[in-house]
C-alpha cells in the first residue's frame, strides 16, 4: 500500500477526511513535529480543534503523540478558533501550537496548522524541516490521555475564556455597546460562534450552532456564501453592520447597512486609516500579492514603508516577528494589526472596525468614502475557476511564457509575478491569476472602477487565459 505524501500548503496540511486525512496520518505529522521540537530543545505545545468532523478525535490523537515524546500538552476539550490557540501559545509561554482545522475548505476536509511561540503561523523554513522528517508509518496504539494526566504531561485549558478576557482588556467594549451599532453575525457554523454570543447577546445571529457538515457549504466568508446574512441586513432596517467568520474564525467577512459586501481590500484600508489617522500608530504595512495597490498609495501618503509578499499569511507573520508592523493582510480575509498577536483574527478585525465606528460616530460607508477621498474609489472581485489540474497548469505556463498581452481589448502595460501573475491595464485596472495550492482551482482576481467594469474584466480575463489552452 502506497504511503500518503503529506505536504503543507499556503496554510497547513489539508486533506479529505477518511481518504488521506486519517488518525494515522495525523499521528505521522505529530510525530515529525514532536521530534523537530525535541531537536530544537522545545518542551510544550498548545492543541485545539475547530468544529469540523472528527476534530476531537484527531486532536486527542495528536496530543497522545506529543505526550508520548515527553512534551507538555495544553489541551482544550472544546472547539476553539485558530486565534485562540495562537493566543494560548503566547499566554502559556508554550513553544508551539497545533490547530486541527481546514479553515475555509469544504466540509469533507480537515487539516493541521502549526503555530510558533510568538502566536502566529510557523515560518516556511521550519515547516519544511518538519515535512522532511514525517515518518512513513504511524506509531500505532498509544496510551490514553488519562494516563498522561497522571504524569502531568496534559493540562486542560479554557482557551475561549482566555480570548474573551484578552478582548475585554484591549477594546472599549462599553463604547461599542453604547454606540447604537446593531450587529448581524454569521459564524458559518464555525469556531467563533460563542464569542459574539458572549460579547454581544443582542446581536442577530446566524449559523451559531454546532454543525460539522456546515450544511454542505464551505465556511469561507465571501459574498456568494453569505447571501442569507446579506438578505437579513437588507430586510432589517435597524441592522447597520454585518460580520462573518470562516470555520476557524481567522478570516473576516464584512457588510454595510445596505447588505453590501465589503471586501478585504477595503477592510485593510479602513484598518490602516484608523490606526494611523485616528490612533497615531506607526509601523510597516505588509500585504500579499493579490491585495489592492490602493494600500501602497495610502501607506505612501502616510510615509510608511510597505512590502508585498507571496500569498499566505505565514509570509506576513514571518516579517511581523522581525519588524514593527502596523497592518498586515491578504485578499482572502486574513488580517492582522498592531497590538494583538502576530496572527490573523477575523473577530479581532471586526471589533476594530466596530470600535472605529463607535469612536467616530460614522457609518461604514462614511468611513470608506473618507478613504476614497484619499486614494480614489474602486471595486474588486474574484472568480474561482474549478478546472482540471492539467488545464490549470497549462494556463499558468501561458502566463509564464508572456502570452497574455491583451485583455478585453486593453493592452497589458506591466506584468508582475511575485506569486502568480498580475496584469496591469490602463485606468488603474488589473487582473491577476494564481493556482490554488490546496484545490483544483484557478483563482482570477480583478480591480476596476466599478462593479460592472470588474465583471467585464473578469469575463475578458477568462477568455484571454483559456484561449488556445
Amino acid at each position: 500500500m502506497s504511503v500518503t505524501k503529506i505536504k503543507f500548503g499556503t496554510d497547513g496540511w489539508r486533506a479529505i477526511i477518511a481518504k488521506d486525512y486519517t488518525v494515522d496520518n495525523v499521528k505521522r505529522v505529530s510525530e515529525a513535529t514532536a521530534r523537530w521540537m525535541l531537536q530544537k530543545k522545545m518542551s510544550s505545545v498548545v492543541i485545539g480543534y475547530d468544529c469540523r468532523f472528527g476534530g476531537k478525535m484527531f486532536s486527542e490523537a495528536a496530543a497522545q503523540v506529543f505526550c508520548n515524546f515527553g512534551l507538555k500538552v495544553y489541551y482544550d476539550k472544546n472547539f476553539v478558533s485558530t486565534p485562540m490557540v495562537s493566543l494560548g501559545v503566547v499566554k502559556h509561554q508554550a513553544d508551539m501550537g497545533v490547530v486541527i482545522t481546514a479553515s475555509h475548505n469544504p466540509p469533507s476536509y480537515n487539516g493541521y496548522k502549526l503555530k510558533s511561540a510568538y502566536g502566529g503561523p510557523t515560518i516556511p523554513s521550519d515547516i519544511a524541516e518538519v515535512e522532511s522528517i514525517i515518518p512513513e508509518n504511524s506509531l500505532g496504539e498509544l496510551l490514553p490521555l488519562s494516563d498522561y494526566e497522571t504524569k502531568e504531561l496534559v493540562q486542560y485549558v479554557q482557551l475561549e475564556d482566555m480570548y474573551i478576557k484578552h478582548v475585554e482588556d484591549s477594546f472599549d467594549l462599553e463604547a461599542i455597546r453604547s454606540a447604537g451599532i446593531s450587529l448581524a453575525y454569521d459564524a458559518m457554523y464555525g469556531a467563533g460562534q460563542n464569542v459574539i454570543k458572549r460579547l454581544f447577546p443582542q446581536a442577530h445571529l446566524l449559523h451559531c450552532d454546532y454543525n460539522p457538515s456546515f450544511l454542505g457549504q464551505a465556511p469561507e466568508p465571501i459574498h456568494r456564501n453569505l447571501t442569507e446574512l446579506s438578505e437579513l441586513i437588507k430586510n432589517t432596517p435597524s441592522i447597520n453592520l454585518g460580520l462573518a467568520n470562516d470555520g476557524d474564525a481567522d478570516r473576516i467577512g464584512l457588510y454595510n447597512d445596505k447588505g453590501e459586501f465589503i471586501d478585504s481590500h477595503h477592510i485593510l484600508l479602513l484598518l490602516l486609516y484608523y490606526l494611523k489617522e485616528y490612533k497615531d500608530y506607526d509601523g510597516k504595512v505588509i500585504i500579499t500579492f493579490s491585495v489592492t495597490n490602493k494600500m501602497e498609495m495610502l501607506a505612501q501618503q502616510y510615509g510608511l514603508d510597505i512590502e508585498v509578499t507571496k500569498i499566505g499569511f505565514k509570509y506576513i507573520a514571518e516579517i511581523m516577528c522581525q519588524e514593527d508592523v502596523l497592518v498586515g493582510g491578504e485578499e482572502s480575509g486574513g488580517l492582522a494589526v498592531k497590538g494583538h498577536i502576530n496572527e490573523r483574527d477575523g473577530i479581532w478585525m471586526g471589533l476594530t472596525i466596530m470600535e472605529f465606528m463607535a469612536k467616530t460616530g460614522k457609518s461604514l460607508d462614511d468611513l470608506i468614502q473618507e478613504i476614497y477621498d484619499k486614494v480614489g474609489s474602486f471595486k474588486f472581485d474574484r472568480d474561482d475557476l474549478h478546472i482540471e489540474e492539467s488545464k490549470k497548469w497549462a494556463i499558468m505556463d501561458k502566463c509564464k511564457n508572456g502570452e497574455i498581452k491583451n485583455i478585453g481589448g486593453k493592452d497589458v502595460t506591466i506584468t508582475e509575478d511575485i506569486d502568480g501573475y498580475k496584469f496591469f491595464l490602463s485606468d488603474d485596472e488589473w487582473l491577476m491569476v494564481r493556482p490554488s495550492g490546496t484545490e483544483p482551482v484557478l483563482r482570477v482576481y480583478a480591480q476596476a472602477k466599478d462593479n460592472d467594469a470588474v465583471r467585464k474584466l473578469l469575463d475578458a480575463g477568462h477568455v484571454a487565459l483559456q484561449e488556445g489552452v
